[in-house]
């Protein structure tokens, strides 16, 4: 039987890369302003919407919003 470290290694390697990406986004501003950040962009992305007519992926558009925020709040929560 063969046990990997190597994937272990890998696997830490990429989380420490996402928490140096995590820790650039907080850099830009609070986890709050980043998720009024959100808001707005979204609120505007819905308004045009509206203009611009039918868009069959709105409803993934709201998903990654919603798992967006829902990050931040995480984030928030943790930096508290």
């Amino acid at each position: 039987m063969t046990t990997s470290s190597h994937t272990t290694e890998s696997e830490d390697s990429v989380c420490l890369a996402y928490g140096k990406q995590v820790k650039e986004l907080l850099n830009v501003g609070s986890p709050a302003e980043i998720r009024d950040h959100l808001w707005s962009i979204y609120s505007d992305s819905m308004a045009f919407q509206q203009e611009a007519g039918y868009n069959p992926r709105v409803s993934d558009i709201f998903m990654t919003f919603r798992e967006l925020t829902l990050f931040i709040q995480r984030i928030e929560s943790v930096k508290a």
